[in-house]
């Protein structure tokens, strides 16, 4: 959590860090990505519990108060916290394969590691939907912003590639983060904001221990 703020603050000497200590795949993975989103996961869970979420559509604070809703919370959650490391390799994945395309030898490690720090901002400011008020929408914009200026020290750091395809290779990038991580938050934003009902939807008839039905 404290690199994401050195990250936002301190780009250049953060990523020469990163670069430098040469972490692997798995390291990054549990001592980093994991800690840090079980960490957002547990501050969301609080404040739904305990706070609610305000639901525009309704015009109402609707809570989410354990036991009655227990199940319904940790889906939620789960599921969130299943999307972000979702998002995490599939956009390291593409990342690597778009690199082909700028004449680059990116590896999936090198993807791996931009992605993963490079989406600690907004993985840092999904703190802020354990406010009742704060529509998903926001933080993830807020997230996204900071991530693209921290992604545009890492990707000629990380993934070394030619100086004349860099910026190409950036805007790729982004395109990227942008395209996974907002499909990532669509649907758990509009369950909590109330536009998506799952108590009525095949899901819920299918898996209804999920939604404590």
């Amino acid at each position: 959590m404290i690199k994401a703020f050195f990250l936002i603050f301190e780009p250049t000497l953060a990523w020469d860090r990163v670069v430098q200590s040469r972490r692997g795949v798995g390291f990054i993975l549990f001592f980093y990505l994991l800690p840090m989103l079980l960490l957002v996961t547990g501050v969301e869970s609080w404040g739904l519990v305990t706070l609610g979420k305000w639901q525009p559509a309704f015009q109402k604070m609707r809570g989410f108060q354990l036991p009655e809703h227990l199940r319904e919370v940790v889906t939620l959650e789960t599921a969130q916290l299943l999307l972000a490391l979702a998002t995490v390799f599939i956009a390291a994945h593409v990342i690597k394969t778009v690199t082909g395309t700028f004449r680059g030898n990116c590896t999936f490690h090198q993807a791996f590691v931009l992605v993963a720090y490079g989406l600690s901002p907004m993985f840092l400011f999904r703190l802020l939907d354990a406010l009742p008020r704060v529509n998903p929408g926001v933080s993830w914009g807020i997230g996204v912003v900071l991530s693209i200026w921290v992604l545009y020290q890492g990707v000629p750091r990380v993934l070394l590639p030619d100086p004349t395809q860099a910026f190409g290779l950036y805007l790729s990038t982004i395109i990227i983060i942008v395209m996974t991580t907002s499909l990532a938050r669509l649907l758990p934003a509009l369950y909590v904001l109330g536009q998506v009902d799952f108590h009525h939807s095949w899901l819920t008839n299918r898996f209804p221990q999920w939604f404590g039905q």
